[in-house]
């Protein structure tokens, strides 16, 4: 059986993410874009992580309460009818030794809230706010001083201003930081920042809604050293791009200077994309880390997941994040460690032989060995024992499997969720009610003796991100995985099974990347394929040494790396890996 005591995560965080009722009304500002529909999916987005007492406790956009953990890896969800569920980016930090809780409102002042035991739901309004704001970061100084950042649009700058006792702004709000697309690749719109003019009339007018300039969101502080790092979000939620930046000052309302090693936070690639509107804290030995926000995006644009990176500062306070390979299984070790520490596994189901017991028009069963979360496969009824089943082709050491679920069409099954509010283009509720996934895998060398390595059914887990760590390595061809009760008596889809081993053969040979600049923003890459290579981490950064930022792609060999800050000079690497290992790829300067 999965040795559940395993210090191994895998993103996304696999957390019983709340299900949201959405019904489109099909308008937007006025503007009809389309037919009223309705859409049921989980949604988890703007983590917000601090320690506190011994344990770490996580706020997230429409989650209806918190997580808890006492060694970040495994997770209880907490509810609580103490806040408010409805109000998007909470925020939690620490002030005075206690925590305080806020989140956004556009028009509304926005409360605070005070707790110094969140397990016993003790919080209580210490006040009802002075004035509206959205994204909001507290922070407490050294000194003791508090402060609050916010923001949250593609016109206005984040803010931030000092608060009395009371909770009440001393002083007017300083604006701090505004966008510069003209200088900042990494906050252009778009997926890959390609601007993509609408196909259709529906999706001119949303894109005229929404603007044509990016989201600047998403306020953290972190105070090191006598350094403020101001951290943000861009271009917008709904893109690849996602990313997070980061400006210093000597003072926590600056001035700010940007930094043109952001973004620190970034995965544009892979098998979930996006890594913005976070947070950065430490953990109980030193270690730094971030959580922030990952991309699906289909059923809803605020249809997310979270992420958490290995982060941390270097000996000349650049901060970074480790996102080389950031949704595959991660050690998290229980002691100080290396950040840059590599996977302890590797991808074994990339585009794999799979059969499935049957499949939904329009999704098939490779679509759950893509390695594209946004896309799966779904079984063709409702009933439990519908299955997937993977051929690697031949026998493999396996490590670990990574059953990720998808929301198929639950508007049909779902009943209509009680509390919710009217947002103007939809009213959204959240269901509090806990949805079973019960899932059964098995493993096979020969296809004919299975052995269970987990099985969930009747125990009313929650887990649609689920990553099975065996006890041991074990040999085997095949694995399968059946459904049971899903939620809301809907149908076993997979985005993606993922089975992480090693592979009998060597890593891939190495290969060398050619660099060209394109414009002020833009390089563009080509390097020969590598035998033996299913794909390929482009690493950049400022300095040879220091190849902070990745962009992960399967198969391809070439890349616009359009996220460049402008002028800059810049260093890349190609690193190949595929089943037998990761082989590092020569710096070379972007000229």
């Amino acid at each position: 059986m999965a040795n559940s005591a395993h210090r191994t995560i895998c993103n996304p965080l696999d957390l019983p993410y709340r299900y949201q009722d959405i019904r489109f009304k099909g308008v937007v500002r006025g503007m009809k874009i389309s037919e009223p529909r309705r859409s049921v999916h989980r949604e988890g987005a703007d983590p917000s992580i601090v320690p506190y007492r011994g344990r770490y406790y996580m706020f997230v956009s429409k989650s209806a309460g918190f997580w808890h953990s006492e060694d970040l890896v495994r997770w209880e969800y907490r509810p609580t009818s103490q806040l408010p569920a409805h109000d998007y980016a909470p925020d939690v930090r620490e002030v005075n030794g206690a925590l305080y809780i806020s989140a956004s409102r556009k028009e509304d002042n926005c409360p605070f809230f005070r707790s110094e035991d969140p397990l016993a739901d003790d919080f209580t309004e210490v006040t009802p706010g002075t004035f509206p704001f959205w994204d909001p970061g507290l922070f407490q100084d050294t000194d003791n001083s508090v402060y609050l950042y916010w923001g949250c649009d593609n016109k206005t700058p984040l803010y931030g201003v000092r608060l009395g006792e009371d909770f009440a702004p001393i002083g007017d709000p300083v604006p701090l930081i505004s966008s510069d697309v003209e200088n900042r690749g990494w906050e252009q719109l778009g997926d890959d920042h390609v601007v993509v003019e609408p196909r259709t009339e529906a999706d001119r007018l949303l894109a005229l809604a929404r603007g044509t300039t990016p989201y600047i969101e998403g306020a953290w502080m972190t105070e090191r050293e006598g350094t403020y790092y101001l951290q943000y979000a861009a271009p917008g939620t709904q893109f690849n791009t996602y990313a997070d930046g980061y400006c210093t000052a000597s003072s926590p309302l600056g001035p700010f200077t940007y930094s043109p090693d952001s973004p620190f936070s970034s995965k544009p690639g892979g098998f979930i994309t996006g890594a913005g509107h976070g947070s950065t804290f430490q953990d109980r030995h030193g270690n730094w880390w971030h959580a922030a926000t990952m991309r699906i995006s289909v059923n809803d644009v605020f249809e997310r997941r979270v992420g958490l990176f290995p982060a941390g500062f270097d000996d000349d306070g650049v901060l970074f994040c480790n996102q080389n390979f950031a949704d595959y299984p991660m050690a998290v070790p229980d002691g100080p460690f290396d950040p840059w520490t590599p996977p302890p596994w590797m991808l074994l189901s990339y585009k794999t032989e799979v059969t499935a017991s049957s499949s939904a028009p329009g999704h098939d069963p490779a679509r759950a060995v893509d390695e594209d979360i946004r896309t799966w496969w779904a079984a063709a009824t409702t009933e439990p024992g519908a299955s997937l089943t993977v051929d690697l082709g031949a026998s493999k050491t396996v490590h670990a499997v990574q059953v990720n679920l998808a929301d198929h069409e639950l508007g049909a099954t779902a009943p209509d969720a009680r509390d919710g509010v009217d947002i103007g283009h939809s009213w959204r509720g959240i269901y509090t009610t806990h949805q079973a996934t019960e899932l059964l895998v098995e493993l096979s060398d020969d296809g004919q003796v299975w052995s269970v390595v987990r099985d969930s059914r009747g125990k009313d887990e929650d887990t649609p991100h689920a990553c099975v760590v065996l006890d041991g390595p074990e040999r085997a061809r095949f694995v399968r995985v059946t459904g049971g009760r899903m939620p809301f008596d809907g149908a076993f889809a997979v985005s993606g099974l993922r089975v992480f081993g090693t592979g009998d053969g060597p890593a891939p040979a190495a290969t060398r990347v050619r660099a060209g600049r394109v414009d002020r923003r833009t390089a563009h890459l080509e390097w020969d394929a590598a035998e033996g290579a299913i794909g390929y981490t482009v690493r950049y950064g400022r300095h040879p040494q220091k190849l902070y930022h990745s962009w992960q792609v399967y198969e391809r060999t070439e890349l616009d790396l359009r996220s460049l800050n402008a002028d800059v000079p810049y260093w890349v690497a190609v690193d190949a890996f595929g089943e037998g290992g990761i082989t590092t790829g020569e710096t070379v300067p972007v000229h």
